[in-house]
């Protein structure tokens, strides 16, 4: 059974420590996405249209909003993963900021160096004994993998910033799935509304964001259920109701998709750092 072994929600994110042996769904993050091993059996990582191999001397980073999912070895232990997520902010392409960061390279090696910082940075997740030092520590982390993902790069271009989304049509469309993101939000619906046909809309969505309008929706209810889930005490079934499920079983089977867990194990391991 997959679990949180921490969980740590910080001013650059969020980090956990997970022992995984579930597939996820194919999913997407509005933040950018570090992903380590640190014990028990590789896995492989699908990223878009190709596969890593996730192994203790390498990493895989993944861009906001690029489709990925996680594909365990063994489905009996498992291994175990940390795993940070770090804030859409330091990745926007217009904010003037030494902190915009995209990763020049998904697959690449653990140094000597990296791989001490990953291993320490994990345990201090772990015991947490000053969540301020915390999070400084994870932000030097991140900044280390972004140099090191350029280094390692065979591109030799500048950042490439994500695109902006330019239609009027797909801007209003994200407007409303952002105005109340649910899951008895009907897309064929936000379609008429935003004037375009099924069709049309689908692909035109795809090709402003990178991203089907289904997962795009999945990854707005994802953050609400995270939000409420480390900032609110709401019961898990009055959450679930206000995301749109009918159920709490709903709710969960959705979460343990994207999240690889129950919502009750991910709140039990969750520590805050408060602004």
């Amino acid at each position: 059974m997959s679990r949180a072994l921490a969980v740590f929600h910080g001013r650059f994110g969020r980090a956990t420590v997970y022992q995984l042996n579930r597939p996820f769904n194919m999913h997407a993050h509005r933040e950018g996405h570090l992903i380590f091993h640190i014990g028990g059996t590789p896995a492989q990582i699908d990223v878009g249209e190709q596969r890593f191999l996730l192994e203790e001397d390498t990493v895989v980073a993944v861009n906001p909003w690029e489709p990925h999912n996680f594909v365990p070895s063994d489905l009996d232990h498992g291994a175990i993963f940390f795993v940070l997520y770090v804030n859409a902010e330091w990745f926007a392409p217009n904010v003037a900021s030494d902190r915009v960061l995209h990763f020049g390279s998904t697959h690449f090696r653990r140094t000597a160096n990296l791989n001490k910082q990953i291993r320490r940075t994990a345990a201090l997740v772990c015991g947490a004994p000053s969540l301020t030092t915390l999070d400084s520590e994870l932000r030097h982390l991140i900044d280390i993998c972004h140099i090191e993902s350029w280094q390692q790069s065979e591109t030799t271009a500048e950042t490439r910033a994500t695109a902006s989304v330019t239609d009027f049509r797909v801007r209003k469309s994200i407007r409303l799935m952002s105005e109340s993101p649910g899951a008895e939000i009907e897309l064929d619906l936000i379609a008429r509304e935003s004037g375009l046909s099924r069709p049309h809309f689908y692909r035109l969505f795809r090709t402003q964001t990178g991203v089907t309008p289904h997962l795009y929706l999945n990854t707005l209810i994802m953050e609400n259920a995270l939000d409420a889930l480390v900032s609110t005490e709401s019961p898990i079934a009055d959450i679930g109701f206000d995301l749109g499920f009918s159920s709490q079983s709903a709710f969960t089977r959705f979460f343990a998709a994207n999240v690889g867990m129950p919502p009750t194990d991910y709140r039990r391991a969750a520590k805050v750092l408060r602004p």
